[in-house]
């Protein structure tokens, strides 16, 4: 079973679902040395075991898959009316109708039994706990399991299902809270430290980080590796669009909203964001289904990035591996 030992450099990509995640991403961050990874959140399972094929035609080093834990969820409908209602001028503005606010759960189980016929090196999971269930199935089919957390409470809850690591994301990263509750959570390296001293497995610390100066802090706080995302943003392997790429380029100030989700993510300030934050209820993914057509529409729309975005370098994925991990 994978052990993070194994890697040459203790880099791993982050899968950033629906973003500027790619099937070469992964293959060049896992050729040079780090672990790669596959996002299969918003995607069927036939898409997954596509990219899986890619994959596994360009590299033999070990990759990871990301999965979503969609829990079921009573979210207050009145307040989803309120939001869908203050949604309908950017509908018009853009010429699209909203979606309809549903929930589903990404196509959950038919993507579990592609991962035990096609075993990734790691499957990790994000917004929940897969149960014990599923984890005994990974590990019977090869797969390590990674479980997102976000304080040491959820680190001591994923440690006693059996999880083999632990994915720290501090409030510092970009995109989607990746842990079990939808909140704003702490530092990375006070997240590091805390879950060093409370929980007995490796740990993988996620969150404004982007230079070999702050993975080597966080191998200090207690981490045995970095997951990286907007770092990797401008390589020329991402999927990351043109007005993206300038903004995470400059100064542009990150915030924490639920506005494009009904999650709490991080992302660049724009207009939407900042208009429409306050009142943007807590319902994933019923507001994202709704905001779906706005985002298919608005190529700049959800600017996801963290805090360290500026640190980002335009290189291509191998060449920011070997820069970041050198002499951390």
């Amino acid at each position: 079973m994978f052990d993070l030992a194994q890697l040459e450099h203790p880099i791993v990509q982050a899968p950033m679902a629906g973003g500027p995640s790619t099937p070469e991403l992964a293959i060049a961050v896992s050729q040079a040395g780090g672990l790669g990874f596959l996002a299969a959140g918003y995607k069927r399972a036939e898409n997954m075991r596509a990219e899986i094929a890619q994959v596994r035609a360009n590299t033999e080093r070990p990759f990871g898959i990301n999965v979503f834990v969609i829990p079921a969820n009573a979210p207050d409908h009145a307040a989803v009316g309120t939001y869908l209602s203050e949604l309908a001028s950017e509908a018009q503005r853009l010429g699209v109708e909203l979606g309809v606010p549903r929930w589903e759960d990404d196509d959950w189980q038919a993507k579990i039994e592609l991962l035990c016929t096609q075993p990734p090196a790691v499957v990790s999971f994000a917004f929940g706990l897969p149960g014990q269930l599923v984890i005994n199935k990974l590990h019977r089919a090869g797969s390590a399991v990674w479980v997102t957390v976000g304080s040491v409470a959820e680190a001591k809850l994923a440690a006693a299902e059996g999880v083999d690591a632990l994915i720290l994301q501090g409030t510092e990263a970009g995109g989607h809270r990746g842990g079990l509750r939808d909140d704003a959570g702490i530092g990375v390296l006070a997240l590091t430290r805390l879950a060093a001293a409370s929980v007995k497995l490796p740990l993988i610390a996620a969150g404004g980080i982007a230079d070999r100066q702050t993975l080597a802090a966080v191998q200090r706080a207690g981490a045995a590796a970095a997951q990286l995302g907007t770092a990797f943003m401008l390589a020329p392997e991402a999927a990351t669009n043109l007005v993206h790429r300038e903004l995470i380029a400059g100064p542009a100030e990150t915030g924490l909203t639920r506005a494009f989700t009904g999650r709490l993510a991080r992302g660049i300030v724009n207009r939407f964001q900042a208009e429409h934050s306050a009142t943007a209820p807590s319902a994933y993914p019923q507001i994202h289904h709704v905001t779906s057509p706005l985002r298919a529409t608005a190529r700049a729309f959800n600017l996801w990035a963290g805090q360290a975005h500026q640190l980002a370098q335009a290189l291509p994925a191998a060449e920011i591996v070997r820069a970041i991990s050198a002499r951390a």
